[in-house]
């Protein structure tokens, strides 16, 4: 089956980098677009597809948004005058209403802020951040169970159009 664009993690994707334990861990409540404020080597990087969303999260401090804990790794071809931290702070770019939203929001109890992907959209880089809030160990039990039900149901499926 060809991959579509959007869709999945390859060659054709727009998407750069998926936090699917994010997904596990958390229950998204609302979701966000933000553009992300890169330097040139990171833009590179990106277009490789060396980065990582794992263990990161956003931080919302003096009426902005940043992105916490990503990491890009840099190309062996960038500049060698410049030197490239590949877990530094990058700038969410967020209208001021989205921010307040966010940070009001965080201020609950049980209540966080997470990076869910990120993908392109034309020449920028967006990420995609979601408002969550924590799994208990039985909801992520259920969630392994109908991920289980699922896949059984699409190789019954399949089994049941080849005869």
């Amino acid at each position: 089956m060809a991959n579509k664009k959007g869709k999945g993690k390859g060659p054709g994707s727009n998407v750069i980098a998926l936090n699917k334990k994010a997904r596990f861990e958390y229950h998204i409540n609302e979701t966000f677009e933000a553009g992300l404020a890169l330097a040139g080597w990171e833009v590179k990087s990106l277009r490789a597809g060396k980065a990582q969303l794992t263990d990161t999260y956003i931080l919302v401090k003096n009426g902005e948004a940043w992105l916490l804990g990503s990491h890009v790794t840099p190309l062996n071809t960038t500049s060698t005058h410049e030197v490239a931290d590949p877990t530094r702070t990058r700038k969410l770019l967020l209208h001021k209403k989205e921010i307040a939203k966010i940070f009001s929001r965080t201020q609950d109890k049980g209540h966080t802020c997470v990076p869910l992907k990120l993908y392109w959209k034309g020449n920028k880089v967006k990420c995609e951040l979601a408002l969550v809030s924590g799994k208990k160990l039985h909801d992520k039990r259920a969630t392994e169970k109908d991920r289980d039900w699922q896949r059984q149901k699409g190789r019954i499926m399949r089994e049941q159009n080849r005869a």
